[in-house]
C-alpha cells in the first residue's frame, strides 16, 4: 500500500526531520538517517530492510531507486512531497532516497591484536567519516573514538564514509590512552618535527595509529604515550595537511609495507 506524506503535521515526517538535524535525539533513540542510495543498500544487502524508508517524488522518477524499489518489494517506503523530503534529509541537496536504522550496539571492548586507529577529538563529520573510509579501504578492523569527536552515526559522518561504518567496528567514547598502553604492536603519532619520516618507519606489524584534532592536532600528553613519532615528508611548501589526508597517506604506507613483505592482515 502507498504511503503518503504531504504534511508536517504528520508524525512519521516530525520523527525523520528530529533524527536528520538533532544529534542529541539520535543519541536519545539509537538510531540515525542514512541518506542516498548507496547507503541504503549496502545496509539492507548486509543487516536486512531499514527500519524506514522515504523517497521523495523526484527522486522516486530516478531509475536506479525505482529499479531498486522494484527489486525489493517487500519494502514498502513512504513517498514525501518534494518540499517535505528536502526538510527530513541531512544533506543540502537531497538524494531522493533516505533511511532510518537503528545504530548498531556497540563493539565488544577489547585492545586489538591487529592494526587500528585512534582518533582524539576529530569535530569535523567529513573528516571523521574520511579517515573512516580510508581505515576501511586498507582493511583496518577497529576504530576508536576518543571524547570530543563527532557522533560516528551521524548522517554527514555516514555519508563521508561511504559505508564504511558496515566494515568496521567503531568504538566510541573511549580512554585512548588504556589502547595506547596496551597495545602490543606499535602505536604511531604524526608530528611535524619528528626526526623519523614515514617511509623510514617499520610498520610490517600491528599499528595502532594515533591522529589527533584538525585544529590543535594530537595533545603532547597523549603523544608522548606512543612509541614512535613520524613526519610525513612534504617538499613542497606546505606546512602541514588535513588530519584525513595525512590518515589516509599513513594507512596506505603501511598498506604497502605489509604488502611488499605479503603480510596479510593488518
Amino acid at each position: 500500500m502507498t504511503k503518503q506524506i504531504t504534511s508536517r503535521a504528520n508524525a512519521t515526517f516530525k520523527q525523520l526531520r528530529l533524527l536528520a538535524h538533532s544529534a542529541r535525539e539520535r543519541r536519545k533513540q539509537g538510531r540515525t538517517i542514512l541518506d542516498g542510495m548507496h547507503l541504503v543498500s549496502e545496509w539492507t544487502a548486509r543487516f536486512g530492510p531499514p527500519e524506514l524508508l522515504a523517497v521523495s517524488e523526484t527522486g522516486a522518477r530516478r531509475p536506479e531507486i525505482g529499479a531498486w524499489l522494484a527489486a525489493h518489494p517487500a519494502i514498502a517506503p513512504y513517498f514525501f512531497d518534494d518540499p517535505l523530503f528536502a526538510e527530513i534529509s541531512p544533506v543540502d541537496t537531497p538524494a531522493g532516497i533516505l533511511a532510518a536504522i537503528a545504530v548498531p550496539g556497540p563493539p565488544r571492548a577489547a585492545i586489538p591484536e591487529h592494526s587500528c586507529i585512534l582518533l582524539d577529538a576529530v569535530q569535523d563529520a567529513g573528516n571523521l567519516g574520511a579517515i573512516l573510509r580510508a581505515a576501511a579501504a586498507v582493511g583496518i578492523g577497529d576504530a576508536f573514538l576518543g571524547p570530543g569527536c563527532a557522533q560516528a552515526w551521524s548522517p554527514r559522518v555516514l555519508r563521508a564514509a561511504m559505508g564504511a561504518h558496515f566494515l568496521l567496528r567503531i568504538h566510541e567514547h573511549v580512554a585512548l590512552d588504556g589502547i595506547i598502553d596496551g597495545f602490543k604492536g606499535v602505536s604511531v603519532a604524526t608530528t611535524l618535527d619528528a626526526g623519523t619520516t614515514l617511509y623510514e618507519a617499520n610498520l610490517a606489524g600491528p599499528v595502532a595509529w594515533v591522529f589527533g584534532n584538525e585544529g590543535s592536532g594530537l595533545a603532547v600528553a597523549r603523544a608522548t604515550r606512543t612509541r614512535l613519532a613520524v613526519r610525513i615528508p612534504m617538499p613542497g611548501r606546505i606546512e602541514s595537511l588535513n588530519v584525513a589526508a595525512a590518515a589516509a597517506v599513513c594507512l596506505f604506507e603501511e598498506a604497502r609495507q605489509k604488502a611488499a613483505g605479503n603480510v596479510q592482515k593488518i
